[in-house]
């Protein structure tokens, strides 16, 4: 796990400022505290930040082939890297080191850009060969490592793992993108491969891209995809078998490592489902740690410790108190642009207490969006059955007028918040499920923003990032495409990222082996019925997994990881809500309508609507101006200057 970042001449072969690839290397010292290097040659220069995991005592990096023609510099694992190894040796490459690094510049010697297909694991990484006198730049499948990049005005094309290494670069431009905004306000967070700024990118997961010297258009490449080829028939008890073997098998080559190796602990089925899988491998004591809320409506502990006694972990508890904000403008500064996921909160402190035991641990993300475990997709299905029955002409004007007249009733259980699904049933499938994954939603976003800033935008709309992932959907199946949808989307611009960052300002390297893309791949072939089955989402993974957790941690109502910010905001934050999101630095971005910025913070602080998410996604957004714009000198949103 370590931070990587490259400058890299399109035009020629001009000089590259050693102090300048230094201070932006530095920039993710937190990545990588325990060594740093840079490697500079005509044109190029290479940095890279490392926290040492594998072969801790000869895998520096920028690392070489044989003549030193080939370079890379790597943030990730390839855990086949051994087979791989030997793959290559026996075809006359010759190693001197034991890490996986390595295995990529010979890889890439023997198999050029389809070197990413043989790769399994988690990977981000930027290649030289001077011979070719190509850059070669590749993303995981499934985006558990971060890739941004940009092209500058004078030609320097330059990458790095978080943001804030480019931002560290004076010649980019720091011009918001509109549309990125529009995706925040929609999302929570900017989808791949929008940044914040315009002249910035994020590679996005399963793509190459590949630049040599003279090109000046930059085209990646996709290599891989979820294929969800559907079996028409799977028999089940064979399919939960085969599931078991499968994520043992994944858990197992996720251990590798010369640190000490834990868990993330939350009760919830799929942390609970990685923990039985190492203690049944694991020769020692898992490691296990879980963070406990003060509110018992959040708080999961007893679950974890249920799953800690089962399997005898050495477990480790960290309260969050209700009052736990002060985090606020810090993330910020990890996230680098706005990030609205309010959970964030307590994944900082859960890594923060990992990392004073263990160096590397591994998580249960990505079971939610591979096995149909999200509550929306039980509603979606249910919609989808309307969807079914009744043509769009006419459900459109029908349960739009339904819609309109129906109260809001944030307060209410889901099944009695009709309002929200008259309004889905009023879209069509995707728009529908757009509309239940808004954190505000069309027309609140319309009263939200100026006229001006409307314009702006020119007629683009958030959903259209849904809409061009529908298009590429490989099945027509209802569920499968929704679940495509979140692995292009919310898996990797949400969770994985506020994953990523959390952990890597801890110097903790997080593993997640529900993400293995063999499993991934053949968990897409499980019929959908098998994942969402009468009601109950996983359905497959939890019948599986009966001999190995309780029904307690199996069939529970899930609780998720968040935070009272409802309470907060009418109550301690109170006062800091009201001056953040009425004051001046969101008043002088010329983006928001401020009539609409006092009505949700007026009604929600009087109790007569809950607009705590939204609140949350402005007040995010204001620390981003302050802390990153504002913190890296003036700033330019189109033609307005904010100092």
């Amino acid at each position: 796990m370590c931070g990587i970042v490259g400058l890299f001449d399109t035009r020629g072969n001009n000089e590259i400022d050693r102090q300048q690839l230094e201070r932006m290397n530095q920039a993710q010292l937190h990545r990588g505290p325990d060594e740093g290097e840079v490697y500079i040659e005509p044109g190029l220069g290479l940095g890279h930040r490392r926290l040492s995991i594998m072969d801790v005592a000869s895998g520096q990096q920028p690392l070489f082939n044989e003549d030193g023609s080939v370079v890379v510099v790597f943030n990730g694992e390839i855990y086949n890297y051994q087979t791989l190894a030997k793959q290559l040796i026996d075809s006359g490459h010759q190693f001197r080191t034991h890490c996986d690094t390595e295995v990529i510049v010979h890889a890439w010697e023997e198999w050029g850009e389809q070197c990413v297909n043989h790769f399994r694991g988690m990977f981000a990484f930027g290649l030289w060969d001077r011979n070719q006198e190509t850059l070669f730049l590749a993303r995981d499948r499934l985006g558990i490592k971060p890739l941004y990049y940009a092209l500058l005005d004078n030609g320097q094309f330059v990458f790095s793992s978080e943001l804030k290494a480019i931002i560290a670069h004076p010649a980019l431009r720091r011009e918001m993108d509109p549309c990125a905004i529009e995706d925040y306000f929609a999302y929570g967070y900017i989808p791949e491969p929008k940044t914040i700024f315009k002249q910035a990118s994020k590679l996005s997961p399963g793509y190459y891209l590949k630049i040599q010297r003279g090109q000046m258009q930059i085209q990646p490449q996709k290599y891989w995809d979820v294929p969800f080829k559907q079996q028409d028939v799977m028999d089940t008890s064979e399919a939960q078998e085969a599931l078991i073997a499968k994520l043992r098998e994944s858990v197992d080559i996720h251990l590798m490592t010369e640190v000490p190796l834990g868990a993330f602990l939350s009760g919830g089925v799929d942390s609970s489902a990685v923990v039985a899988m190492m203690s049944g491998i694991m020769h020692e004591p898992v490691n296990t740690c879980s963070i406990s809320f003060g509110d018992p409506a959040f708080n999961e502990s007893r679950y974890a410790q249920e799953v800690a006694d089962r399997y005898h972990t050495n477990h480790h508890v960290e309260q969050v108190e209700h009052d736990d904000f002060d985090l606020i403008d810090k993330l910020a500064l990890l996230y680098d642009e706005p990030f609205a996921d309010s959970s964030a909160l307590p994944t900082y402190r859960v890594c923060e207490l990992a990392r004073q035991r263990v160096t590397v641990v591994l998580s249960g993300d990505g079971g939610d969006e591979n096995l149909a475990g999200y509550r929306r997709y039980r509603w979606h299905m249910y919609e989808e059955k309307l969807r079914s029955i009744m043509p769009l002409s006419l459900r459109k004007p029908l349960f739009g007028l339904l819609g309109n007249a129906y109260p809001k009733a944030d307060w209410a259980p889901r099944m009695f918040r009709a309002k929200a699904t008259f309004e889905s049933l009023a879209r069509d499938s995707v728009e529908g499920y757009f509309h239940s994954v808004s954190i505000m939603s069309d027309k609140m976003r319309q009263r939200l923003f100026t006229s001006s800033f409307r314009n702006d935008l020119h007629e683009y709309q958030a959903v259209n990032v849904l809409r061009n992932y529908a298009q590429q959907c490989p099945v027509d199946d209802p569920l499968s495409r929704v679940q495509y949808l979140d692995m292009k989307t919310y898996l990797v611009g949400d969770i994985l990222t506020k994953v990523d960052r959390a952990s890597m300002a801890h110097a903790l390297e997080v593993r997640v082996p529900l993400l293995d893309h063999e499993l991934v791949e053949w968990i897409s072939t499980v019929p959908a019925s098998l994942k969402l089955k009468d009601g109950e989402g996983k359905y497959i993974f939890k019948k599986a997994l009966e001999p190995y957790l309780s029904d307690n941690i199996l069939y529970r109502n899930k609780m998720g990881f968040s935070v009272p910010l409802a309470d907060w905001f009418r109550g301690p934050l109170r006062q800091r809500v009201r001056d953040a999101i009425l004051g001046p630095v969101l008043a002088e971005t010329g983006i928001f309508n401020r009539a609409y910025l006092e009505e949700m913070v007026d009604h929600h602080q009087s109790g007569k609507r809950d607009y705590s998410a939204p609140l949350w996604t402005l007040l995010m957004f204001e620390s981003f101006i302050r802390n990153i714009v504002k913190g890296e000198g003036q700033f330019v949103y189109e033609k307005k200057q904010v100092a």
